[in-house]
């Protein structure tokens, strides 16, 4: 009887698994699929509306978690894991949340984790922010970027402070001058002398102001003439020409090696020229060969030579004056910088020949380097991309 119950209960178990083996298929096709997550459940159209913004956009619901972002919030580094990244931001968010007030500001965000809180310069996204309810769950953040907007107005700030500063002692001279000229009308020597001096500080003057005219010109990009070919050998010369007179006068010789004097032989070295500005590349040489003769005392060499290297052309302005003290060089082509401000007075300088070098430089697409040293003089290479004769778009 026990082997009996045994057979059975072993045939039911297997009528089981044959049933649950028919049965598990439809089982598993009944079987509800998994909820999708939650959708932003944003108001209708905002979604549609949001995406066609220029600000970096993001949205957080109501337990600060970001559901939605653009790809411009990630860039500028505002999100990170579905959460803001910069305290100041959540805090404003959740001030909006509380009261339901749009606000805006103006903040000074690290681009990443590894700038601190505070820090100011290239790590530091300047950005104009807006936070405003979205519907009852939601609160929106509208992130604009102000960074170069605001390092154009510092920028134009300093520069017009420097310009009124710099205008200021010359014209103060000149209204010196008249009236203590006026009150030596009687001495004709003393009227001499002080129209003299009077002399060489409007000529300051005007230098000043032709160089800012001409340092805002190229500033703006729009001003810049159509790309002509410029022969660099011959802006040489005419800028060597320029100033021999004040180097004569100063008793500093000036050397020049032109490019086509090279040591190759007829035809080895192809023609140094270059798109651009003649008049602009002229310019930027005088200002070399000028800043050399300032800061060279008599009996000393200013040498210009001009070479072609692979694809560009080089202008190197070699002196043998004071030299440059190696904290001082990064800031040689700063607007207004002096190295000796008693010698640039005395030589009429007015602090902006080397900042309109850097600018002539970049905008024909090159470069300005300087090496120096104290005693031993400084030298300073102007880099321009070189014109190709398959440039000149001729169809050839």
């Amino acid at each position: 009887m026990d082997g009996s119950w045994t057979v059975a209960l072993a045939g039911l178990v297997g009528v089981l698994v044959g049933v649950v083996g028919v049965l598990a298929p439809r089982w598993g096709a009944r079987r509800p699929e998994p909820e999708p997550p939650p959708e932003d459940d944003l108001p209708t159209g905002a979604a549609d509306v949001l995406a066609v913004l220029s600000s970096a956009v993001v949205v957080v619901d109501v337990a600060d978690v970001v559901v939605r972002a653009s790809a411009a919030a990630h860039a500028f580094g505002l999100v990170r894991d579905r959460e803001l990244v910069h305290p100041e931001l959540a805090g404003l968010v959740t001030r909006v949340r509380r009261d339901g007030e749009i606000r805006d500001a103006e903040m000074s965000l690290p681009r990443g984790p590894f700038v601190a809180p505070g820090a100011d310069g290239a790590g530091v996204l300047v950005v104009g922010v807006r936070v405003a309810p979205l519907g009852s769950l939601h609160v929106l953040v509208l992130v604009e970027d102000r960074t170069q907007a605001k390092r154009l107005e510092e920028v134009r700030r300093d520069f017009v402070a420097n310009v009124s500063h710099e205008l200021k002692t010359p014209v103060s001279a000149i209204a010196l001058l008249a009236e203590t000229m006026d009150d030596a009308a009687e001495d004709p020597t003393a009227v001499r002398r002080f129209a003299q001096r009077m002399t060489r500080e409007s000529q300051r003057l005007s230098a000043l102001v032709q160089e800012i005219v001409q340092l805002s010109r190229l500033q703006d990009a729009d001003s810049r003439h159509q790309p002509v070919p410029v022969d660099v050998d011959e802006a040489v010369l005419e800028a060597v020409d320029r100033t021999r007179l004040v180097a004569d006068g100063r008793g500093v010789r000036i050397t020049t090696r032109l490019a086509r004097e090279g040591d190759g032989g007829p035809g080895d070295t192809p023609p140094a020229e270059v798109w651009g500005d003649r008049e602009l590349v002229v310019t930027a040489v005088r200002n070399l060969v000028d800043n050399g003769v300032s800061y060279s005392d008599a009996g000393t060499r200013v040498a210009v030579v001009v070479t072609v290297v692979d694809e560009r052309v080089e202008v190197v302005v070699s002196d043998q004056g004071i030299g440059i003290p190696e904290s001082e060089v990064g800031r040689v082509f700063e607007r207004f910088y002096r190295l000796d401000p008693a010698r640039s007075r005395a030589t009429g300088g007015t602090g902006l020949g080397l900042s309109i070098v850097k600018h002539v430089a970049a905008t024909h697409g090159g470069e300005v380097g300087v090496w120096s040293s104290p005693g031993e003089g400084s030298t300073f290479t102007l880099r321009l991309p070189l014109r190709r004769a398959e440039d000149d778009g001729d169809g050839t």
